[in-house]
Parts: structure tokens; C-alpha cells; sequence
């Protein structure tokens, strides 16, 4: 005979746990260096470096006595030189199988690589690099004011690529600033939440294309990055996805919020439900957060540093390539290579079409 308390008991679990299971929260992670990720991103980095003055030649005009130059990534008086030794940055370095997104929102990044493309973008600007069969890129934060502190603030997010687009030719594009959506959404007491909308869509406005190659280019796939600034009070509800995407909100600025009746300090990755009502409330301080989304590409990931491929052996192939090859070698006269000569932002093209913002 079945015990009436046992089948009492097991509907008031199955009913803790149908709680669990259909609330939008899923799981909370904290921030770390880089930032966890979910397929199909496999890496997530927030900069942000209060540099001093340049020195002219756009580096520090400060000594660089007490740090690890080469490997500076400790915050020191507010700011690091990463692998820079002059310049802060990252001198030129290889990629295979990914695409970098680089979001600018502070400062200025001087772009070189293996293809003879170059640029100066920031402020706002978005680089979409898809590295494809392999480039050599470097990265520098040049500081070009003389007389007032050089801020650099930027996202980098690395998002595979399938199989079937590993090998395929570098490329890369710039979203610039104005071309970049940008949504007010006020809510009914007319605080407002600020979007930015560098892949995907909100209400009806989109993104501008990412590269051809790319798992954003399908729409079926459903990729999102978006910023999010919300005024202190502000309430926000996200439009939901498919069951099929990942959703990562990464909570980096602010004071609290409340997710779907959870509360939440920054300093960490919430991960919802896509296909639910996510509710953002914030507290009494303006917020920050960066969106991720994306249907997952579901294949193995093997990462060899700046080489992710699908087997150990695609590795082996793609480091036999870059030593042979060097991925087109270095055209520029310094690894560390800063546009000198650069009157403002620009972008130019392997073929030499030179590109400026509006």
C-alpha cells in the first residue's frame, strides 16, 4: 500500500524543484580575470585603466619604476601597461579559429596586423575580427592627450566559430560609433535604460551585420551583445528568446539590483532563462551591465592559447601553419606598432581602401 505522507512529500519536492527549475535565474557566477563564458563565447574581458597624461610619444608621462613591464597586469596608481613596453597594449600576436569583438567605449586602440589592415577607432567603436585560418594582430592604447589623463575602457569577447568557418580568410570591419543602435526604453515612471546593440536586435532595432563567416550572421542563432545603463530606479523587462539560446547578464557596475526578485551586488555573471521575462530593478545608483546570447554551436572546443580548434590535432596543424608561415608575417616596423602620423580615427583595409567615420 502506497503511504499517503510519501506521495504528500514527493509532490511538495517536485514542486520545489518545478520552482527551481522555471525561475528566470539560472546560476551566478563570480567576475573573474577574464570573465566565465557560455558556448558560443569562449572568452570575456573588461579594461578599464585610468591612464595618466601622455608623454608625447603616447605612452605614460609618469616613470614606469616598480612594474612588471612585459607582463603588467596588476592595477597600479589605477592603470597597467599589459605586454606594452613603451605603449600600453598588446603587441602583435596570433589568432586562429575565433572571432575577437572588441567594444571601445573609452579611449582609442591602434590596430595593425598581417594583412596590412591598420586602424584607430574608439570612443564607441566597435572592431569585429574574424581570425579565421590565422592573423597576427597587435593592439595598442596609445595616450594622445598630452594635457588631461588618457581613460581606456573597452570589452573584448572572443566568439567561436563552427567547424565549417574555422578556415576561413581573416577579416575584419569596423562598427563605428554611429552606426551602432543605440535605445532609450523608459519605464512608467520615466526612468530610462540605455542600449547599445553591437550584434543582434531589441524592439525592432538591429544591429549592423557582423562579418559574413561569423555564428552572428545567421539570425537563427541568436546572438546578442548589448550594453546596458540604467539611471538609478530605473525597471527594464528583456524580450525573451528561444529555449535554445544561453542568456549571461555580467553585472559590472553599480550598486544592487534586483533580477526576477533576486538581489544582486556587481561582481558577477547571472545567468537566465532566454525564453522567460528577465525583470531588472535597479537600486539607487546607476548600473552597467553587458548582455551575452547565443545559441550554442555544440562542438568540441580545443584552446591552445590564442588557437581554438575542434580536435588536438587541428591544433597541431593550425601551430605547424604559424610557424611556417607566420600567418602573412609583420609588415609594420614595430610589434608594438602606434599610428604616429594618424590625425583621428581611420581604418585601413588589406586592399587599401581607406575607411573614416561619418
Amino acid at each position: 500500500m502506497v503511504n499517503p505522507d510519501s506521495i504528500i512529500k514527493n509532490l511538495l519536492n517536485f514542486g520545489v524543484l518545478f520552482k527551481k527549475m522555471s525561475e528566470p535565474v539560472i546560476s551566478v557566477t563570480p567576475l573573474s580575470f577574464p570573465w566565465p563564458t557560455m558556448d558560443p563565447f569562449i572568452f570575456c574581458v573588461h579594461h578599464l585603466d585610468r591612464y595618466p597624461a601622455g608623454n608625447g610619444d603616447f605612452g605614460p608621462s609618469v616613470s614606469l619604476e616598480g612594474r612588471n613591464i612585459g607582463q603588467d597586469f596588476t592595477i597600479k596608481d589605477g592603470w597597467r601597461m599589459y605586454h606594452g613596453s613603451k605603449v600600453p597594449g598588446f603587441p602583435a600576436h596570433p589568432h586562429s579559429g575565433f572571432e575577437t569583438v572588441t567594444i571601445a567605449r573609452q579611449g582609442f586602440i591602434d590596430h595593425s596586423d598581417s594583412l596590412g589592415a591598420a586602424g584607430r577607432f574608439g570612443e564607441g567603436d566597435v572592431q569585429w575580427m574574424t581570425a579565421g585560418r590565422g592573423v597576427q594582430h597587435c593592439e595598442m592604447f596609445p595616450l594622445i592627450h598630452t594635457d588631461k589623463p588618457n581613460t581606456a575602457e573597452l570589452f573584448q569577447i572572443w566568439l567561436n566559430l563552427p567547424a565549417v568557418s574555422k578556415s576561413v580568410p581573416a577579416h575584419f570591419k569596423m562598427l563605428w560609433a554611429d552606426s551602432v543602435p543605440k535605445v532609450t526604453i523608459a519605464d512608467s515612471r520615466g526612468k530610462n535604460t540605455h542600449l547599445e546593440i553591437i550584434a543582434g536586435s531589441f524592439n525592432g532595432h538591429r544591429a549592423p551585420a557582423p562579418n559574413p563567416d561569423s555564428w552572428a550572421a545567421n539570425s537563427d542563432n541568436e546572438v546578442a551583445i548589448w550594453t546596458l545603463r540604467m539611471e538609478a530606479g530605473a525597471v527594464i523587462e528583456l524580450p525573451v528568446a528561444s529555449d535554445r539560446a544561453k542568456r549571461c547578464l555580467y553585472f559590472f557596475d553599480g550598486e544592487s539590483v534586483t533580477i526576477s526578485g533576486q538581489n544582486f551586488v556587481p561582481g558577477y555573471r547571472i545567468q537566465v532563462h532566454a525564453s522567460e521575462v528577465t525583470k531588472i530593478e535597479n537600486g539607487p545608483q546607476e548600473c552597467q551591465f553587458l548582455l551575452l546570447q547565443g545559441v550554442p554551436i555544440g562542438e568540441p572546443v580545443v584552446q591552445y592559447g590564442p588557437f581554438v580548434a575542434n580536435t588536438q590535432e587541428e591544433i597541431r596543424q593550425i601551430l605547424s601553419s604559424y610557424q611556417r608561415t607566420q600567418f602573412g608575417g609583420w609588415p609594420w616596423p614595430e610589434y608594438d606598432n602606434v599610428h604616429r602620423e594618424a590625425t583621428g580615427k581611420f581604418a585601413k583595409y588589406p586592399d587599401g581602401r581607406i575607411e573614416v567615420p561619418a
